[in-house]
């Protein structure tokens, strides 16, 4: 049970900063940094695989599964609020 606190812990705390890094972003740069975490997404992508794939826990498989489906729903709208961002600054024909 000891070794399934500190992963808990990290999991919770990682939730609270990181919906507190998002609250204070104003939304006129909300778009641009959209597109530019799509990088990092792709990193957690990656990390949370190998997270979901150790077969330590069953525990770590759920946590890691949770984050490749979280860490996907950012990339893939990350890249269509991007494409839309840069279709209005298309010329029309």
């Amino acid at each position: 049970m000891e070794e399934l606190i500190f992963p808990i812990f990290i999991f919770v705390l990682a939730i609270f900063v990181g919906f507190e890094v998002i609250t204070k972003v104003p939304p006129t740069l909300h778009t641009p940094l959209t597109s530019g975490s799509n990088a990092i997404s792709g990193i957690t992508i990656v990390g949370s695989l190998v997270a979901a794939g150790e077969r330590n826990l069953e525990l770590s498989t759920i946590f890691g599964f949770i984050a490749v489906v979280a860490a996907m729903i950012n990339v893939i709208g990350g890249f269509l609020v991007t494409d839309r961002m840069l279709k209005m600054f298309k010329r029309k024909k």
